[in-house]
């Protein structure tokens, strides 16, 4: 998945927290052969590669999700769409030639694009791209989505509370660990630095920037977010933090903000009573919906902590990764928590799972 899913659990015994480990990594291991867009066999390529064909079947997650992220395309006014493959192809192309896309290929881009085009069946299980070279592109929403089902697994265990969380971006936090009100979290800002620390219970936390992995073309940089009504890719850069019951509304929902903007995005969210939000500018500037810092009990960083906290957390991990003797960048390990009593408190995993292409669907 090209990330890091961390998952930590309270409750459970070694033993069965274990065991249920395996469960959910085994899990979300079956999820990015159905979802991912670099193995020509999985579900999604197949999908992609039968445009223009028909209607196709697909397996049930795939075509839930489909569904779930055109509602969330409605919602969003068109500025999440998970049929933007055209559009990251030829922004793909022109990186590779440093070369701006002429606007007839934009134009032929774009004209493949609209999560309206997509047409989802969940009774059958089938799926179509009407038009040939449409395709979809999930990694907007395939991790929260991801999340989602990973909580579904957790029901009817032992697990008193979980967080888990791919490659702090994607939080879905369960319950809180014994004693606190939630999970806490530190949240980055625009700037590489961090913004402020929110408390998670019982929801999921979408975290997009604008500029991460985008690419320079001409001199000019452009982000890896495009935005699907202009086919232009940001060039601003910004973050946007949203949190929703779901992964998957959470993730479509911070795609959209940070797309839309301080004023569009913003007033989005205020019409919705289930989703809170925050963006935030290169220049520190924010603006959130009025709910954002109840919902999650939101503490902003005081003026210098962030630079100095940056610092102090990466000696934090190097130091934790070396006394587990492993190098920091491929952490797979257990670790277990011991309370005052020296009983196990918490079962928790970080492990990377089958590294793939910087863009993939997760």
């Amino acid at each position: 998945m090209g990330t890091v899913l961390e998952i930590t659990l309270h409750g459970p015994n070694p033993t069965d927290g274990s065991a249920l480990l395996d469960r959910l990594f085994t899990h979300t291991a079956r999820l990015e052969r159905i979802l991912t867009r670099f193995e020509d066999e999985s579900e999604l390529s197949r999908l992609n590669q039968s445009a223009g064909r028909g209607p196709q079947q697909v397996h049930p997650d795939l075509a839930r999700l489909l569904s779930e992220s055109r509602l969330q395309g409605q919602l969003t006014h068109g500025a999440f769409d998970m049929t933007i493959g055209p559009l990251v192809e030829v922004w793909s192309e022109a990186a590779r030639k440093n070369r701006r896309p002429s606007p007839a290929a934009l134009e032929r881009a774009r004209s493949r694009v609209g999560f309206e085009k997509l047409r989802v069946d969940l009774g059958r299980a089938t799926a179509e791209l009407p038009l040939r070279g449409m395709s979809v592109e999930l990694g907007g929403i395939a991790k929260g989505f991801a999340l989602d089902q990973l909580v579904t697994e957790l029901q009817g265990t032992p697990v008193e509370s979980a967080l888990l969380s791919f490659g702090q971006s994607s939080i879905h936090a369960l319950g809180a660990p014994p004693g606190q009100e939630g999970w806490r979290v530190l949240l980055r800002d625009a700037s590489n630095g961090y913004a402020g620390v929110v408390t998670l219970r019982d929801q999921a936390l979408s975290i997009s920037g604008s500029l991460g992995q985008g690419f320079e073309i001409e001199g000019r940089y452009y982000g890896h977010v495009i935005d699907p009504r202009s086919g232009e890719p940001l060039t601003r850069r910004r973050l946007a933090a949203v949190t929703a019951p779901s992964g998957t509304r959470a993730e479509a929902l911070a795609k959209g903000l940070v797309v839309l903007g301080e004023r569009e995005g913003i007033a989005l969210l205020e019409q919705l009573p289930d989703a809170e939000g925050l963006l935030i500018d290169a220049s520190g500037e924010r603006w959130a919906s009025s709910g954002w810092e109840r919902s999650v009990h939101f503490k902003p960083m005081e003026t210098g902590a962030s630079a100095l906290l940056s610092r102090a957390s990466e000696r934090r991990q190097e130091h934790r990764a070396l006394a587990l003797g492993v190098r920091r960048e491929e952490l797979r390990h257990l670790v277990i928590e011991e309370g005052e009593s020296g009983r196990p408190e918490a079962l928790g995993v970080r492990a990377q799972i089958d590294p793939s292409p910087e863009n993939s669907s997760f």
